[in-house]
């Protein structure tokens, strides 16, 4: 019998049990197959603008014909779907209209924000998902949750450059501190991946104000509950203010049902075996209080150690966080061209 699939969604913020102002936020777009979460940081509370004009922008790019992408079975082989591509453009239009507005206000100059974007294409049946930053995405099939984004953050810039670093000094890095997000420069690496939906799989995209608060077993185990989009977003943030969530919590789930309507037709190819996942334990977040949501740490000069550190909110370019960035920059030093 032939399977077939239905997509409902919602999604939800919540200013936490420590913050004065959300500057998180979603935007669900059914009619579009399109979900996007923000979490968004900067003085004089221009977070919130951050993020609200990434899912604006995003969406609003995404949509705009002058988006679409032209493909082909050769360039969809090389480059991806076509789909995935116009997301990540769409993204990238966002941080350009984020840039632009942040030089034209001192209000809002400086502000930035991460994004996490999911585009579902019914004639493929794939979930498009692209993000800048540590906003991440999860999916549960079959009891099983997994992480499908990676952070970029100083963390894992560290672990990658320096994976024999010891626990001591890891422990010592800052934990909320992105290297990537809208509205630090004109161009963004935005990493977008395709994955094969199936019926029964649940979508999740998040800020870290969930994350940090429950651990993955935990969400697994409230996404796993038979409720429905609504339920289970109100569920998860619930959750999360329960064991007193410090920072804001945003979170849009996405569900995979089966349905009478809308068929997913078969794969194109087989998928390659995937390598055994590994569990690690997520470092633990030291407590705030009051610091900012994020930190956000311009490494678009990565190698250049004489390049200007640019950190949003200001205020959080403590000594020890230029230091250790700075350190981090000089050891990624490219070497001299030379014949």
């Amino acid at each position: 019998m032939s399977r077939f699939l239905k997509l409902t969604a919602s999604g939800a913020t919540d200013v936490g049990q420590v913050r004065q102002h959300n500057e998180d936020c979603v935007l669900v777009r059914t009619d579009m197959n399109l979900f996007i979460l923000a979490d968004g940081a900067g003085g004089h509370n221009a977070g919130n603008v951050a993020s609200a004009l990434a899912t604006t922008c995003v969406a609003k790019a995404y949509e705009s014909p002058a988006t679409v992408i032209a493909e082909g079975p050769s360039i969809e082989e090389h480059l991806g779907p076509a789909a995935a591509r116009r997301l990540a453009v769409a993204i990238q239009k966002a941080n350009r209209d984020i840039v632009d507005i942040a030089k034209s206000s001192n209000k809002y100059r400086g502000m930035g924000t991460t994004v996490v974007a999911a585009a579902f294409s019914p004639e493929s049946g794939g979930l498009h998902v692209a993000h800048v930053g540590d906003s991440r995405c999860y999916r549960l099939r079959g009891g099983f949750l997994e992480q499908l984004t990676s952070d970029h953050s100083l963390l894992n810039d560290v672990l990658e450059l320096r994976p024999d670093i010891d626990d001591l000094a890891l422990s010592r890095l800052p934990k909320n501190v992105v290297t990537r997000a809208l509205g630090m420069d004109e161009d963004v690496r935005v990493a977008v991946k395709t994955h094969r939906v199936a019926p029964g799989d649940r979508y999740v995209l998040c800020s870290d104000g969930l994350t940090d608060a429950l651990d993955d077993d935990t969400i697994g185990e409230t996404l796993g509950q038979q409720k429905s989009a609504d339920d289970l977003v109100r569920a998860l943030i619930d959750a999360a203010l329960f064991v007193g969530a410090d920072d804001n919590v945003g979170v849009v789930v996405i569900a995979c049902d089966a349905s009478e309507t809308e068929s997913i037709p078969p794969p194109r190819r087989v998928a390659k075996p995937k390598r055994p996942r590994v569990d690690v334990p997520p470092p633990m977040r030291p407590q705030y209080g009051s610091a900012p949501e994020i930190i956000i740490v311009d490494v678009e000069h990565e190698g250049d150690e004489n390049a200007p550190i640019h950190v949003v909110p200001a205020e959080s370019a403590t000594a020890s966080l230029l230091d250790a960035f700075a350190g981090l920059r000089k050891r990624h030093k490219p070497p001299p061209s030379g014949g």
